[in-house]
């Protein structure tokens, strides 16, 4: 078992009866765990030239920031429909009810840059998927998709076939 497993808190029934949500706010509050979490997401990728990390809104925007950091690269921010303030580049995905996009400002990358999609959790794997897609429409290339927890049973691995993903911890 991963030592992180500890700092992160099962909170049952949350956001609905039936769900557990795993809450990475311990992990965050103890430096010593989060600087453990940051360097472990970034280790296989340390010598894959990463131009920048993208980190999903919002708790992607936390360890993308820190690994974009910690990696010497810049932070491109995937952000919720109309929450960027110049022109953006988007895509559509599904959620378990409905639809939503991701946004990115369409001078963030240029063609052949790497990057790193960084998030707290790999669920369904639709945000990671419709991330990929955005950089990917935008010219730039996916090296790698890093998570801090995987829920398996929820088989977002399966929307990321042929990539990269690395995920500490697994529940």
């Amino acid at each position: 078992m991963h030592a992180l497993v500890r700092k992160i808190r099962a909170i049952p029934d949350f956001p609905k009866k039936g769900v557990t949500f795993r809450d990475i706010t311990p992990l965050l509050k103890d430096p010593q765990s989060m600087t453990s979490a940051v360097t472990e997401l970034i280790t296989p990728f340390r010598e894959h030239d990463i131009r920048y990390v993208a980190g999903m809104e919002a708790r992607g925007f936390i360890f993308g920031s820190l690994a974009a950091s910690a990696l010497g690269a810049g932070f491109i921010p995937l952000r919720k429909p109309g929450k960027l303030p110049y022109q953006v580049s988007s895509v559509s995905y599904d959620l378990e009810y409905g639809a939503t996009s991701l946004e990115m400002h369409v001078d963030a990358i240029n063609k052949g840059d790497r990057l790193l999609v960084v998030d707290d959790l790999l669920a369904t794997g639709g945000t990671a998927k419709a991330s990929c897609a955005l950089i990917e429409q935008a010219g730039g290339e996916v090296v790698a998709c890093a998570f801090v927890v995987e829920l398996n049973a929820l088989g977002g691995r399966d929307k990321l076939p042929g990539r990269t993903v690395h995920s500490l911890i697994h529940f």
